[in-house]
């Protein structure tokens, strides 16, 4: 027989891109009017680049705190709920951001913004277990990233416009109480309701992919099913449904008995070899029972090879300079407008005193802070450039590998014995 083409699950990706896009909204929404938060909880103009900086850290940190505990939790609860669960927690803590009112507040929710959430590592787990063929992969490993992408064009401008709104859209919100009281709850609201949709179409419709877990009941996908057919079933007649029904009953039950007929055989024609040699050591019977493989996989040596170490640097590199980058911009945006030609304190072109005065939806863009001193913007473009030159050069030995697959081998034996 002839191997069919793979393809793509591309109905279970765009279920996991759909859970997915909501977290990148959240987190860059908030980068337009952070700066302006920090102010207006009592922090000073000339320390807002510091705790912008602190705040972004504190998230950074405790998801990477987390990240293992997260990739453990789903590999005992499965990917799927741990998504869920992770995604239930971000938009939880999202919305105490948003009505966030002291800087204690603030930072305990970005804090836990971190801590809850470990879809990052879950996500790509889940896309490799989702396409085991090695010539998919490259294509299913980037639809992530840009969904990620997607969603951080939509999320500054999102924050930009929806912040403050009752001083900014006084038509509209302008005798709302709550958005005076609370003016960045807005854009938490409604990305709260994006995390809903992600919620629901992950809980109804997304399939497990962890191998001790996938054929376990899942009540997520039985009232998806029986929503779907209830939905579907309205377009045809009843009579029509009385029929398939009772066809699918009878198939069902022909099935099982073929499929309880099929296994009773393969039990009863089990290499002798193979049954002596596991029941050895054993009083019962225990062919069923493989000694499972020693598997170093998890241990350092393993992970960390040169390959993986180098690769790890160079991603950690472009990640620092990128989000250096992130960080100032806004801050520098959001910084007053001040006389350079006859100030001591500019230095040009690394120190200088002065920013672009904007606030409000004229931040659409990406925030976060590198660093201040006495009130004074440091822009370290020297250090970006360099930092960006540096992490280019580990790249040249970075080798092509093979791709991820759990057993070459046993997929190689599987596809001899399919073409034959």
């Amino acid at each position: 027989m002839l191997r069919k083409e793979p393809k793509l699950p591309a109905k279970q990706l765009t279920i996991l891109a759909i859970c997915r896009f909501a977290e990148p909204v959240v987190y860059t929404s908030v980068l337009p009017y952070l700066p302006e938060m920090m102010e207006s909880v009592g922090v000073h103009k000339n320390e807002i680049a510091k705790w912008v900086g602190i705040s972004s850290a504190i998230v950074a940190g405790c998801q990477c705190i987390m990240a293992v505990p997260w990739g453990t939790l789903s590999d005992r609860i499965g990917r799927k709920y741990s998504i869920l669960l992770g995604l239930t927690s971000t938009m939880f803590f999202s919305l105490v951001f948003g009505f966030s009112q002291s800087l204690t507040t603030l930072l305990v929710s970005r804090a836990f913004l971190g801590l809850m959430n470990g879809n990052v590592g879950i996500i790509r787990t889940m896309v490799a277990e989702l396409v085991r063929e090695k010539e998919l992969q490259p294509l299913a490993f980037s639809m992530m990233p840009l969904v990620w992408s997607i969603g951080s064009i939509f999320g500054p401008a999102f924050g930009g416009a929806l912040a403050n709104p009752a001083v900014k859209h006084p038509q509209i919100f302008g005798n709302w109480e709550i958005f005076k009281k609370y003016p960045f709850a807005l854009p938490n609201i409604l990305s709260a309701i994006l995390f809903v949709v992600g919620i629901m179409t992950g809980f109804l419709f997304l399939e497990e992919t962890l191998e001790s877990r996938k054929h376990k009941l899942d009540y997520g996908l039985v009232l998806g099913q029986t929503l779907t057919q209830s939905c579907s079933s309205k377009r045809s007649k009843p009579h029509h449904r009385k029929i398939h029904t009772s066809v699918n009953e009878r198939t069902g039950l022909l099935a099982s008995d073929e499929e309880s007929a099929a296994h009773e055989e393969r039990n009863n024609t089990i290499p002798t070899s193979k049954a002596t040699t596991y029941g050895t050591n054993n009083d019962s019977p225990d062919y069923d029972i493989i000694e499972p493989k020693k598997k170093t996989s998890s241990k350092f040596k393993t992970i960390f090879t040169p390959q993986s170490t180098l690769t790890l640097i160079v991603y950690g590199m472009l990640a620092m300079h990128s989000m250096g980058f992130d960080s100032l911009f806004p801050v520098f945006l959001y910084h007053p407008k001040q006389d350079l030609t006859n100030n001591p304190d500019v230095q040009l072109p690394f120190k200088f005193t002065s920013g672009f005065g904007l606030v409000g939806p004229a931040l659409v863009g990406e925030a976060f802070t590198v660093g201040v001193k006495l009130g004074y913007v440091i822009i370290p473009w020297w250090i970006l450039t360099a930092l960006t030159v540096v992490a280019a050069i580990p790249v040249f030995w970075i080798q092509e590998t093979d791709g991820f697959a759990p057993d070459d081998e046993g997929v190689d034996d599987d596809d001899d014995e399919r073409s034959q």
